[in-house]
């Protein structure tokens, strides 16, 4: 763990720091209220849209992001147990319950669509469809059965595993900016190939929640550098 005392610095340091939880407070109870908007809303837009194939964009997209989100929250559990600083332990939490209950409802979409959890092509085959419209160009690209945008490796995992303290915090900041970038590189690419709903709904609440968390943990990491 971190020695308390080398994050001590006065009253100014303990104002900033419950300055900073107040916010993420504030940024995890407006998560909740946008995911319950969108959600309901993606609900009644989605009563005249026909259900999504096998082989679809909102199919391959429910499957990735899954596996996308479930090592979300394996990091964040991760680096809550690694630090004592409560700043960052806070926000672990956010991301993991946040994560989890996203890769709970793209779950649920594929059991009510009828489809199999598990897909008949490489991941992230969807990406490669063409964007609406009929175009080729959207946010991103990707060669089918690569890693997935941001995914970290499994040594980096262990390596995240095996610390402690501001190390672990670097690292776990380091691998999850890259994640969450991964994530809305993702989201928005199924924003360029879908207008089924609910999927748009949660794309959109994903890339704006995790472009605001790269946002605070690029600054929480400069703090640590």
């Amino acid at each position: 763990m971190t020695d308390e005392s080398t994050r001590a610095g006065g009253s100014d340091d303990g104002r900033r720091g419950a300055s900073r939880v107040a916010v993420l407070v504030a940024a995890s109870v407006a998560l909740v209220i946008v995911a319950i908007a969108a959600f309901s809303i993606g609900r009644l837009s989605t009563l005249g849209d026909p259900t999504p194939t096998q082989n679809s964009a909102e199919a391959g997209f429910a499957r990735d992001m899954q596996v996308h989100h479930i090592q979300g929250v394996e990091l964040a559990m991760i680096v809550r147990d690694a630090t004592d600083d409560p700043d960052l332990r806070l926000l672990a939490y956010d991301i993991a319950t946040t994560q989890g209950q996203q890769a709970g409802q793209m779950y649920g979409w594929l059991n009510e669509w009828g489809l199999s959890q598990a897909g008949s092509e490489p991941s992230m085959t969807w990406m490669t469809r063409p964007v609406a419209g009929g175009g080729h160009e959207g946010h991103a690209t990707h060669e089918p059965g690569a890693p997935m945008p941001g995914y970290a490796t499994p040594e980096q995992v262990a390596e995240l595993r095996a610390l402690t303290g501001l190390d672990a915090e670097r690292l776990f900041l380091e691998l999850m900016i890259t994640h969450h970038e991964g994530g809305v590189e993702m989201a928005e690419a199924v924003l360029d190939r879908s207008s089924y709903g609910v999927v748009v709904a949660l794309a959109r609440s994903i890339v704006d929640s995790q472009k605001a968390e790269i946002d605070l943990m690029t600054r929480m990491l400069d703090e640590r550098s």
